[in-house]
């Protein structure tokens, strides 16, 4: 443990006690989002964020120390461990430099140097790498390895060149020299594949090359992915002429024999065939790595800023999942989410029922008093849009929409989960009830769906699936448990967030309060069946009982601390913070939170953000121009740009180069999913493809 301790003070900011302290908690099974919100005082005040990146970093140091018990442990049982070399391997900083120590000492298999060795030929390489005698002398002494299944002198010569090409491949530092060479100044070379379209999507890398140090994740996984797909082909190069005449300048100048020629062939060999090769697997490894990070970032970010948006709270509202043929499917919702009634309505085409759909429509207003429409964005929500706007003028602006995206609603209805809500509905309506969810609480709608379904990612298919997982799981965690979680009406697959829980424990939750009734303080939860003290003491501080018995089972307080909080209400005035700390023998972070919650309970902070604009009226692509002004939502962020629902089938397009009159480094930096643009100048329209492209760097 301490060697683990002093390997992360050396990898993180954090002091051996926090690091300590931290280990502890994780070891007593705690939560990120527990220990990140109620043992501040034992972490200096890690946010959720710090904490996430100082579990990596331990698990990486864990993994690290355990290969170097492993290493350890299999050069002892050869006899090959040394004071010195045990010295090396302790003070290696990295997985790649301990890799590159222990490269020479690993037992190979059918290789050519080991086939060489089996045949008796590590002297003669030994005599070779030494390069102190002539070729002529070399060549007379080779002869006397003539034997067995070496038939000639040249095969002699090639098996001792085919050891030191082995050992120079595997040599830490010449490793080192070509790894830095390659990540500074390799260059990533794309050609057309065999089955390459001159008019497909890959067209622009046909002949491309960049620097790999520079190449953006974007770009890296678009061309794998058309190197998968057998279009593209793609190589990393290095000035290999000009590494060559310093390898021959600095490794072969104290060599005096003239078979240094030789010695220096095995060397070119060893490069060309195995060194370049590995090193090239590595920087493939380590852009895909990188790649991966950067799109999981931004997919991560994407789906935060989309379960933070406000829930439009206090409105009965209609979802609406528009369609053909098979007509718009509609769903009504109360102002606490719960299902009501659906219906069915042909405005568009083929059946264009304008007058059957306004009356079924202005029924249900009637009967439930809508106050608001979630409109879908996919296939037919441009003539839905269209017959709402219509509607919404005659009923003088008491009936605005806002369009919403639907990706994932198909997922959702067919899902497992939806089905065991909405047992007896068909899964269209399911959707309708989805489309409508994503306005009244956009959080408590999404986690019930998987979020490489829901439209925001970028190369989400690309990525390492289990690390793209995992992170966007930790990522809802964290806002979950951010925002607190209602007992009483959440749904399992919300609670199965909250810190502690899970989903077997979500659905014991649900089913003791689906049997017993509602809960009506947090000790109640106490009495859930396989619910025990460990797991209440996590999720206490993050759940919220809005009518309970305490004030303070609405707040983020938790439950340890009430006895602190009942004395801080009864208090006339706060005093300085640390001498109320010293009185109330608390913390003095953990009673700045105290305070914070005891001044705003059931604060919502989703309530601070601005919330999802309603509309009147639609836009129409052949009333645009360049020069038009439009407002829309921000739909989705890429690193090139970010779309924009501005009304329109398709999403208006704004490139990074048009967001900002100054230099950018990623969309992110002012732009956020779901937020509200008022403003947005088209730059250019293409009506026959439906596209239009946007800029905020004239307004």
């Amino acid at each position: 443990m301490q060697n683990l301790i002093d390997l992360l003070t050396q990898k993180t900011a954090l002091t051996k006690h926090q690091i300590g302290n931290i280990l502890k908690l994780l070891d007593e099974g705690s939560t990120i989002p527990f220990i990140a919100r109620y043992r501040k005082e034992m972490t200096g005040g890690a946010s959720d964020d710090e904490l996430r990146d100082f579990y990596e970093t331990y698990l990486s140091a864990k993994r690290l120390l355990d290969r170097k018990e492993e290493i350890v442990n299999l050069l002892t049982q050869r006899e090959q461990i040394t004071v010195e070399l045990k010295s090396v391997i302790d003070n290696a900083q990295s997985m790649t430099e301990l890799e590159d120590m222990y490269r020479p000492y690993k037992e190979k298999k059918n290789t050519r140097a080991s086939v060489a060795i089996q045949n008796g030929l590590e002297p003669l390489a030994n005599v070779l790498q030494s390069a102190k005698l002539s070729q002529k002398e070399f060549e007379h002494r080779a002869n006397a390895f003539v034997k067995g299944t070496i038939k000639s002198v040249d095969e002699a010569i090639k098996g001792a060149k085919d050891i030191i090409a082995e050992r120079f491949s595997d040599a830490p530092k010449e490793r080192t020299i070509v790894r830095d060479m390659t990540l500074k100044h390799g260059m990533l070379e794309v050609k057309a594949g065999k089955e390459f379209d001159e008019s497909g999507v890959y067209r622009n890398y046909k002949l491309h090359s960049e620097k790999v140090a520079y190449v953006p994740s974007h770009r890296y996984l678009a061309i794998k992915r058309g190197e998968k797909e057998k279009e593209l082909s793609v190589k990393i190069t290095i000035d290999t002429d000009r590494y060559m005449e310093t390898l021959k300048r600095y490794k072969l100048r104290d060599y005096m024999g003239s078979s240094k020629e030789l010695l220096f062939e095995a060397y070119k060999d060893g490069f060309k065939r195995l060194l370049f090769p590995s090193i090239e697997r590595e920087v493939f490894a380590q852009l895909k790595e990188r790649s991966d990070l950067a799109a999981i970032g931004v997919f991560g970010k994407n789906l935060s800023q989309l379960l933070m948006t406000p829930p439009v709270t206090g409105k009965v509202l209609l979802g609406v999942d528009p369609a053909y043929k098979t007509g718009c499917k509609l769903a009504v919702i109360d102002e606490n989410g719960a299902y009501l009634e659906n219906d069915l309505i042909f405005p568009t085409p083929p059946k264009s029922d304008h007058e059957g759909s306004r009356k079924k429509v202005l029924n249900l207003v009637k009967k439930y008093n809508i106050e608001g429409v979630a409109i879908g964005n996919g296939t037919a929500s441009k003539e839905t849009q269209e017959f709402f706007a219509k509607l919404n003028k005659e009923l003088n602006g008491a009936l605005k929409y806002t369009v919403v995206s639907e990706a994932g609603a198909s997922v959702y209805s067919a899902s497992k989960v939806a089905a065991e809500e909405y047992p007896n509905l068909d899964v269209t309506v399911r959707g309708a009830i989805s489309i409508a969810g994503r306005v009244r609480d956009p959080m408590a709608t999404l986690v019930k769906i998987d979020p490489k379904s829901l439209g925001i990612g970028q190369y989400q298919h690309d990525v390492d699936q289990k690390l793209l997982e995992r992170k966007l799981h930790e990522g809802v965690e964290d806002l979950v448990n951010r925002v607190g979680v209602d007992v009483n009406s959440a749904s399992a697959s919300l609670l199965s967030f909250v810190a502690g829980v899970g989903p077997k424990l979500a659905k014991s939750i649900v089913e003791h309060r689906e049997q017993n009734g509602t809960f009506g303080s947090k000790k109640e939860l106490l009495k859930v069946k396989g619910l025990g003290a460990k797991a209440y003491e996590q999720l206490a501080g993050f759940i919220r009982i809005r009518e309970g018995k305490s004030i303070f089972d609405n707040t983020g307080i938790h439950p340890e601390s009430y006895t602190v909080a009942s004395a801080l209400e009864k208090l006339s005035d706060v005093t300085e913070i640390k001498v109320l700390s010293e009185k109330l023998g608390v913390g003095e972070a953990t009673l700045k939170d105290i305070i914070k919650e005891l001044a705003k309970p059931g604060f919502d902070p989703r309530e601070e953000l601005p919330s999802i604009p309603f509309k009147d009226d639609m836009t129409d692509i052949k009333m645009l121009r360049e020069g038009s002004i439009v407002s829309g939502v921000v739909r989705n962020i890429a690193d090139f740009g970010a779309f924009v629902d501005i009304g329109l089938k398709n999403d208006g397009m704004i490139h990074i180069s048009q967001m900002s009159q100054k230099r950018i480094a990623h969309p992110l930096e002012v732009l956020s999913v779901n937020q509200y643009l008022a403003r947005v100048e088209v730059i250019s329209v293409d009506i026959e493809k439906e596209k239009v492209a946007l800029s905020l760097k004239t307004l």
